[in-house]
């Protein structure tokens, strides 16, 4: 089943078109704020609304949702247009200032999350059985996420050597990252999981075994050569990161000689297949 647009808005706005476009840059999900707002106003003329909402909430000084981006979305009469959207956070900003009926459950949702998040600050178990159901309602067994939960551990133990070694940025455990998968993949992390055909969803909830295991390796490695070395900087490490990659690519290549075939794959764990709005608006 092919997929254009973010699914689960769908369902929460109980299956109303709600126009959605991804964007492959920043990964994230564009929301069309006309649409949004016709739904949960139920206004007959939603742009208007929209408008006066916008100039309202400037005036209260909420710049994070007046200042929208603006895309090329698809109208009724089949054209592209300019239009107002909004990521996911500035969605439920907008959906919180309309007073409307359609927007209490939402807003009771939100609620609910946010109470849900506290418990877990004070019971951090809560969360784990919370990622536990999650994958077990997307169809993975026992084993798998036993596994899985292991990796987030081992990946953990390897950011935090790279903390005591000078890496505190977000940006530069990316970088870090993606010389490991460089090394073994050919590829960095955002472009493998373009090549598996993802957007939000984990790239590692979508290996093989044999994948995931030589990103195990990658890091595992990368991890103790880091112990070992103690390299300080983001350059030093970065060569420890490529050292960790190459023996997982070695690995990779000893496989693939006596299975006679890539395991680097396309497959996933997607019941859907995306299209890619931008070749349509390009066409």
């Amino acid at each position: 089943m092919k997929q254009n647009n973010m699914h689960l808005i769908n369902k929460i706005f109980n299956d109303e078109t709600i126009r959605t476009v991804w964007d492959k840059e920043e990964e994230k999900y564009y929301i069309s704020v006309v649409d949004i707002v016709g739904v949960v106003s139920e206004s007959n003329n939603p742009r208007n609304y929209w408008k006066v909402l916008k100039h309202r909430l400037k005036k209260e000084g909420n710049e994070s949702v007046t200042n929208c981006n603006q895309l090329k979305l698809k109208s009724s009469d089949g054209k592209y247009y300019n239009t107002d959207v909004v990521d996911i956070e500035g969605m439920f900003r907008i959906i919180e200032s309309i007073p409307s009926k359609n927007a209490e459950p939402i807003k009771q949702w939100l609620a609910k999350l946010g109470s849900e998040r506290i418990n877990e600050v004070f019971d951090p178990s809560i969360a784990t059985q919370r990622a536990i159901d999650i994958y077990r309602a997307k169809g993975y067994d026992e084993k798998w996420i036993a596994k899985r939960l292991k990796g987030i551990l081992d990946r953990k133990e390897l950011t935090d050597v790279w903390q005591e070694n000078g890496i505190i940025k977000g940006k530069e455990f990316a970088i870090l990252t993606n010389d490991i998968y460089k090394e073994w993949a050919g590829m960095t992390a955002k472009q493998y999981k373009q090549f598996k055909g993802l957007r939000k969803e984990s790239l590692r909830d979508n290996m093989s075994d044999i994948e995931i295991a030589l990103a195990d390796i990658g890091e595992l490695t990368t991890r103790e050569l880091a112990r070992k070395h103690k390299p300080i900087g983001l350059e030093a490490n970065r060569k420890v990161a490529q050292a960790g990659g190459q023996v997982a690519k070695n690995t990779r290549k000893d496989i693939e000689k006596r299975l006679q075939e890539s395991v680097v794959t396309k497959k996933n764990a997607l019941r859907y297949q995306y299209i890619d709005e931008s070749k349509q608006i390009e066409q």
